[in-house]
């Protein structure tokens, strides 16, 4: 038999397996792998899995090639059963997200059904990205962190209940320097300010060559803890960054950041013009 019947007939098992329901099934397996590695992409999670990796491959050649029974043993019946408990540990502010991430309804029906009818939507846009950059030229700086689904008043209950309507002016008195409020976050639920002098966690991530300063990693962890959208002011040189789902976008032009808090608030650019 030659080399191409060989292949042929390799080509043709292969086409006999290949029903509809083998294609729904990789289908599904390849959605569920990439939305894994979306949720643990940027974050420590992907230096353990490395680190899972190296373990894994080690132990596999260990026990499969050289004839080491106590090595083997110790493998399969200490180590491995281990790596299956630490899992959990381990991988806990990930395993945290990708559960939240499923329990939005928002997320996933909140597109075709969505609030970008919402007046509120479109005002609170409007306010918070002038207030932004009119903190930045004038040197001040702020964190504003804008609840959707994952409730705050947790974070909220620890810093100043205000309840007031969102407003520009007051903003800007809030995070004035030497204002009794001014110091760590505000966050807005709807169309009001909910609370200020709030204390956010920190997220322990570190990016880039430069370490983050306080209010980058109060919004990063607070990003990575729940679905907020954060919005940084740097005092130190002005810049506005936005930060979701753990990512930092920065040096935002007041177009830019409109443009954003409308993708992700589901409000479409048209209704934010002014």
């Amino acid at each position: 038999m030659s080399d191409l019947q060989v292949l042929l007939e390799w080509f043709g098992s292969i086409r006999d397996r290949f029903t509809l329901y083998a294609a729904i099934d990789i289908g599904i397996v390849a959605a569920l792998f990439f939305w894994l590695l979306g949720v643990i992409r940027g974050t420590r999670a992907v230096q353990l899995l490395r680190g899972f990796g190296v373990i894994l491959l080690l132990s596999f050649v260990i026990s499969s090639v050289l004839p080491l029974d106590g090595l083997r043993w110790l493998l399969s019946n200490a180590i491995q059963p281990a790596l299956i408990v630490a899992i959990p540990v381990l991988f806990q502010p990930e395993l945290r997200r990708a559960l939240e991430s499923l329990g939005r309804t928002n997320d996933l029906l909140g597109r075709p059904f969505g609030r970008s009818a919402r007046p509120e939507y479109l005002d609170m846009i409007n306010v918070v990205t002038r207030a932004a950059h009119q903190l930045s030229q004038q040197g001040i700086g702020a964190l504003i962190v804008i609840e959707r689904e994952t409730g705050l008043q947790e974070y909220a209950d620890r810093g100043v209940i205000l309840d007031a309507r969102l407003a520009g002016p007051l903003l800007l008195n809030i995070f004035f320097p030497n204002s009794p409020l001014h110091d760590m976050a505000v966050i807005i639920r709807d169309n009001r300010i909910l609370a200020a002098n709030v204390v956010l966690p920190l997220s322990e991530e570190i990016i880039g060559q430069r370490r983050l300063g306080t209010r980058h990693r109060a919004a990063k962890g607070i990003s990575e803890q729940s679905d907020a959208i954060a919005i940084v002011v740097s005092e130190e040189t002005g810049a506005v960054s936005l930060v979701h789902d753990g990512r930092i976008v920065s040096y935002l032009s007041e177009p830019r950041l409109r443009a954003m808090l409308a993708g992700l608030l589901n409000v479409t650019l048209e209704e934010t013009s002014v």
